[in-house]
């Protein structure tokens, strides 16, 4: 039989055709920031592009408020609620201190109205209007966020009220902050434009919405700020350009201006230094393999998801793309089956491997075309087919 060899093959791509990857750290050119806490992400493949503390854990104060979301859009898409149903504000609600919306005791608040309390006006009553009518009172509610938590893949994350309201024990990280904004994206489209309005008015007061991306020209469309005294200044901000979609979380920032010009400043740097380049669509044929023993001579290498990558634009240049197997494959082969692997290396770039799968079913030759096979390898030294 002959010997196996590891095949290499490298693909030369021009320039202008794109790639995509899931979740790799795209390591760009070097930025600093003063927040304490801080991760930036592209939404589309979950590629970091920057991380500071990233997995730690930190007071996320009104931040963590998106959970409260999260649960409260849940019942909304499943049918358990509509935007008409009320809830009743109790006198806990009522006292409850901080930003608040200004529910009065003993009236009942429409589910519309306690959503945008939360979101453009950041109310810590409608927060605990939210959580005393889903889950009966508001530890009872503490346990499904804890739960949901655990559900969605959020690590360093535990809750304790429904607000944000300092405590110890309540703690998020900064990577948990973007996967939450990733998920209430993804899953609730219906509801994520309401981030993006600006002011809300209840009960005849007017509140703007404390999101400072909002009123700027950068494509930002959410989420969330959060401050206490404990955490600082935070925010969980998102923003589109060209189609691209960049999550921001930063927390520990000192002031209401640095975290306007700290966000702005990280979000601008991510869309000028990274670029996503589609590099393969699903199904699509990659490279051919030399079958040894086979009804067809080679063999169609297919991926089977499309494949883009989020790389530094100076790194893009220098990109080597390759496919590694042990070859010639030998026949039998099942149209289906994994053979090879795409790679996908970069300067400063965490390098992607993809499997690649036979496009192709390949019977083994007859008796008689393994002889002759095997006559001309032994008379030859190789063989072409």
């Amino acid at each position: 039989m002959m010997a196996m060899r590891r095949f290499l093959v490298v693909l030369c791509l021009a320039v202008g055709l794109a790639l995509s990857a899931t979740g790799p750290r795209a390591a760009g050119a070097l930025v600093e920031t003063p927040a304490k806490q801080a991760m930036l992400i592209d939404h589309a493949t979950g590629t970091v592009l920057f991380a500071k503390n990233a997995e730690q854990p930190m007071p996320p104060s009104s931040m963590s408020k998106l959970m409260t979301l999260y649960l409260l859009f849940e019942r909304l898409a499943g049918g358990g609620l509509t935007m008409e149903d009320e809830f009743p504000v109790s006198e806990k609600a009522w006292r409850m201190g901080g930003s608040k919306m200004f529910v009065e005791i003993g009236k009942r608040v429409k589910v519309g109205d306690l959503v945008r309390g939360i979101v453009v006006q950041s109310g810590n009553d409608a927060c605990i209007v939210v959580a005393e009518g889903i889950g009966g009172d508001e530890t009872s509610f503490a346990s499904l966020m804890n739960e949901k938590a655990r559900e969605l893949g959020l690590l360093d994350s535990h809750f304790v009220n429904a607000s944000g309201w300092p405590d110890p024990d309540h703690v998020m990280s900064a990577r948990d902050l973007a996967r939450l904004a990733g998920a209430l994206i993804d899953k609730f489209p219906q509801y994520y434009d309401l981030f993006a309005e600006k002011s809300f008015t209840f009960n005849k007061i007017r509140q703007g919405n404390r999101n400072p991306l909002l009123y700027k020209n950068i494509g930002a469309d959410g989420l969330k700020t959060g401050h206490t005294r404990a955490a600082g200044y935070g925010l969980v901000a998102s923003a589109v350009r060209k189609g691209r979609r960049l999550t921001l979380v930063v927390n520990g920032l000192t002031s209401v201006n640095q975290r306007s010009r700290e966000s702005e400043r990280l979000l601008t740097w991510g869309f000028r230094e990274f670029g996503s380049y589609a590099l393969f669509k699903a199904g699509e044929v990659v490279a051919d393999a030399e079958v040894w023993l086979g009804s067809e001579a080679s063999l169609p290498l297919l991926i089977e998801e499309p494949l883009n990558v989020i790389m530094p634009r100076r790194a893009r240049r220098a990109m080597k793309v390759s496919v590694n197997y042990q070859g010639p494959l030998p026949a039998p082969i099942v149209k289906g089956q994994r053979v090879a692997t795409l790679r996908i290396e970069a300067p400063n770039f965490t390098t992607v491997e993809r499997p690649l799968i036979a496009g192709a079913r390949i019977d083994r030759k007859g008796l008689f075309g393994r002889l002759g096979m095997a006559l001309e390898h032994l008379l030859f030294g190789s063989v072409s087919r």
